[in-house]
């Protein structure tokens, strides 16, 4: 008995706290850890409404979109195209729709090397530069066709360019393709065209910027070229000398015409002044004939009144006939 009551109030306290079985008060470490406690769920509930808070900033600013002038925005929900946002401020469903953008403005793809055999089997490369742009009315099929701009560029410009523009340039020699560079560019262009109906993409323009042919073909231009510019220079040279023997033949057709010119002035002059001698002959001699006496009066016009001073011998002395001369007579 006595073991079972020492044993009673040892298990007692071993059990129970000294202030608990003496009535006293709870030491300040108790307070302490209560304090902590309510601290602890203080914070907890902070932490909640601070979450809960970001959440709701995260949802509401999650939930509205813009869409720029030169964009057409695809509202995917739950990964199928919902609808198609014009430019402007959008809504969407948080966590549920997903919004991407696409561009309709003019874009510019280049292609830096397409190989290409001309008419008259030169080889080439090529330089082309395609701008298009995304239909506007028919973004929501280029996205469901496509998904990305980038995409439908390599599944459909890209093996029209490879192969419209091979074959045009194909009805083309080097020589043409070079010369006509404009209707080479206007045939290429028209090619892509028809090919791009019926697509969501809208060509604006095309432009083969380059044409690289092979050295060989170059170095055989270059001597063409040159072989042209020699003919050119002979038949400059030919078309010169044909000008100055023509001015020759010219100059001396006008020298010929003037010396016939003067010969016939000078036989029309001789011939009048023969005709004038022969006028005045054949006056005088009628006036001769008509007048035997004249001669006499002629002679006595001229006679200066002296009479020689020396004589042929034998020969008669000029006489005048006084009566022949005299008046009246």
């Amino acid at each position: 008995m006595s073991d079972d009551n020492d044993s009673g109030p040892k298990r007692r306290g071993k059990n129970l706290s000294p202030w608990q079985g003496a009535g006293g008060s709870a030491p300040s470490g108790a307070a302490t850890s209560a304090a902590k406690g309510f601290f602890s769920m203080w914070n907890l509930s902070k932490l909640l409404i601070a979450a809960v808070v970001i959440l709701g900033l995260m949802v509401v600013g999650g939930s509205f979109y813009t869409v720029d002038q030169g964009e057409r925005a695809v509202v995917l929900r739950t990964g199928a195209v919902a609808n198609i946002a014009q430019p402007g401020l959008g809504f969407k469903l948080p966590f549920v729709d997903r919004v991407e953008k696409v561009s309709v403005q003019t874009q510019t793809f280049t292609w830096q090397q397409v190989n290409a055999y001309s008419a008259d089997q030169q080889p080439a490369d090529l330089k082309i530069s395609v701008t298009f742009q995304v239909d506007p009315d028919r973004v929501k099929d280029l996205y469901a066709r496509f998904g990305s701009i980038s995409n439908a560029v390599n599944r459909v410009i890209s093996p029209i360019v490879n192969r419209d523009i091979k074959v045009v340039f194909g009805q083309f020699t080097a020589a043409r393709a070079i010369q006509e560079r404009g209707r080479l560019n206007t045939d290429a262009r028209e090619a892509v065209r028809k090919a791009l109906e019926g697509e969501p993409l809208l060509l604006q323009s095309l432009q083969i910027e380059n044409i690289d042919f092979s050295k060989e073909y170059i170095r055989s231009v270059e001597q063409r070229m040159q072989a042209e510019v020699e003919v050119q220079r002979l038949r400059q040279n030919a078309e010169r000398e044909k000008v100055q023997a023509q001015i020759t033949v010219t100059k001396a057709n006008a020298d010929a015409d003037s010396t016939l010119a003067r010969a016939k002035a000078e036989a029309t002059a001789t011939r009048l002044r023969g005709e004038a001698e022969a006028f005045a002959i054949r006056a005088r001699g009628e006036a001769l004939r008509d007048n035997p006496a004249l001669i006499g009066l002629v002679q006595a016009e001229k006679w200066n009144g002296q009479l020689p001073t020396t004589m042929v011998p034998g020969s008669a002395l000029p006489m005048l006939n006084v009566q022949t001369l005299a008046p009246g007579k």
